[in-house]
């Protein structure tokens, strides 16, 4: 009966258990660790500190060189990433609409995922942004017709303006990474 069983599974692609390795590379561990700090400290301070982004920088690129990145990509991919989420986000920064901290954020994210996943990473982050924005005005029952209107932030909750972008986009990444895992592509 067993030569029937392992013909069935062989057949339908099911993996012999002496086939079956372990993934034991601390990448996405480093990647999982460090999209968590990012998230944690844009939360709660909206400041994120250039320490942390110069290490997941660097942490991206030394996993790239040496092949062990959790998104598979090459260097020249990575370091293309990079620049092209500094690039990407930089008029933004430059027109007073997003802080300086997210663009880095979205550069260190271009290296460790690659340019291919920064525009689902961008659209995810921007629509939780969103919700997140008409979250806050529904809960400080800002009129509608005042947004855009004053001076100044529209609203602040608990002393902090605006929306924690680079946490968003931290957590879209950590969602790619989670469909990355399942669908078998995560070194």
């Amino acid at each position: 009966m067993e030569p029937v069983r392992t013909a069935i599974a062989v057949r339908i692609g099911v993996p012999r258990p002496s086939n079956i390795t372990m993934n034991l590379s601390p990448a996405p561990i480093i990647f999982v660790v460090w999209a968590a700090l990012i998230a944690v400290f844009d939360c709660r301070r909206r400041r994120i500190p250039n320490s942390l982004v110069v290490a997941g920088l660097a942490m991206a690129l030394g996993c790239a060189l040496v092949q062990s990145g959790p998104f598979g990509i090459s260097a020249g991919q990575s370091a293309v990433g990079g620049l092209v989420g500094l690039a990407a986000l930089l008029p933004f920064f430059a027109l007073g609409v997003m802080g300086s901290a997210d663009v880095k954020v979205f550069a260190v994210l271009g290296t460790w995922c690659g340019m291919r996943a920064l525009p689902g990473l961008w659209i995810a982050a921007s629509l939780a942004a969103g919700v997140h924005a008409l979250w806050l005005v529904m809960s400080s029952g800002t009129p509608l017709a005042a947004i855009g209107r004053q001076a100044g932030p529209t609203f602040e909750v608990a002393g902090k303006r605006g929306a924690p972008y680079a946490a968003f986009m931290t957590l879209a990444a950590l969602g790619w990474l989670a469909v990355q895992s399942f669908a078998g592509r995560v070194r």
